[in-house]
């Protein structure tokens, strides 16, 4: 996949005008930035054989209740734990009713999207908070030696997430889960306390970003992350990471990010109506989806292919 997205970085760099310019390209990087950081942990979920379906409400709570608790107090740095803490303490919910009560990711964090998005609505009254302090923005819009500080986060991400999951015990057991639930257990791995750390570090990562994207728009918008989580996962699917678990790497989420903001930025430069762009974004979540089946299954496509060669039945 690394090298699809080499093929389209050069393709796109030839056919679209102005798409090597800097400003592009600072563009580009900060428009994958909050992909990429939620996506980090996101891999960890995926591994384990879950995902998290509530990242995008967290990124909007997290984000208005950092701009409130900003405005309220006049301090950035209580205003961002205030956010960050939101977002540990939600995961960390998914986390004990998945580990504990055996209720199905899908479900729990289905609901608890729904819930946080209706407290960011709660919190912020229904309306954008603005904050006006420069200190605020420092976070998602300066920049250290011409690079933009969202940038330079997601590469740190990139290195410590990716070293976790390739070279820790947490790392290993994470993708053994994944492989084998049960078997897992057996081996003496608290599978319970590895649910709840995953989810609990993903709620703290997706809350951080929150704060990122409030601070890098000077908002905190209740309205925003919309279909966010479906960006995520997409992303890591597209790499190469399975939806069935014990299966991962960071190269994986490093690619499929990488092509995924190529692409919106290839139509956005084109002008592709926003329409359109929606039904493409359904068209790689499903070719994810189609590519991690037969890659997990090889003999599904060519049974595929038989059925339709196969002649019907009198």
């Amino acid at each position: 996949m690394m090298a699809v997205f080499v093929a389209l970085f050069i393709l796109c760099s030839f056919t679209i005008d102005g798409f090597l310019s800097a400003a592009n390209m600072e563009g580009l990087t900060l428009a994958v930035s909050t992909i990429g950081i939620v996506a980090c942990t996101m891999l960890f979920c995926l591994a384990s054989g879950d995902f998290d379906l509530s990242v995008g409400s967290v990124l909007a709570c997290s984000g208005v209740l950092s701009a409130l608790v900003t405005v309220t107090t006049g301090s950035v740095v209580i205003g961002a734990l205030a956010g960050v803490c939101i977002g540990g303490l939600v995961g960390l919910f998914n986390g004990i009713v998945i580990a504990f009560f055996r209720i199905n990711a899908l479900i729990t964090t289905l609901a608890t999207m729904q819930i946080v998005r209706g407290l960011a609505l709660l919190f912020a009254d229904g309306k954008s908070i603005f904050v006006p302090n420069p200190r605020f923005c420092a976070l998602g819009t300066g920049n250290i030696a011409g690079v933009p500080v969202p940038v330079l986060i997601l590469v740190v991400f990139f290195i410590f997430f990716g070293l976790l999951l390739g070279r820790t015990v947490f790392g290993r057991n994470t993708l053994a889960i994944g492989g084998n639930k049960e078997a897992a257990h057996l081996a003496g791995i608290r599978v319970r306390f590895y649910k709840i750390m995953i989810f609990s570090m993903q709620g703290v990562v997706a809350g951080f970003a929150g704060v990122i994207l409030a601070s890098r728009m000077e908002i905190g918008d209740p309205k925003v992350g919309v279909s966010f989580e479906l960006q995520v996962i997409s992303a890591c699917v597209l790499g190469g990471v399975s939806l069935t678990g014990g299966v991962g790497s960071m190269i994986y989420v490093v690619s499929g990010v990488l092509i995924m903001g190529t692409v919106e930025n290839a139509m956005n430069l084109t002008n592709v109506p926003t329409f359109w762009q929606y039904v493409v974004r359904g068209g790689i979540l499903l070719t994810a989806v189609l590519f991690d089946q037969f890659r997990q299954n090889p003999g599904a496509l060519r049974n595929v292919l038989k059925s339709f060669k196969r002649k019907p039945q009198m």
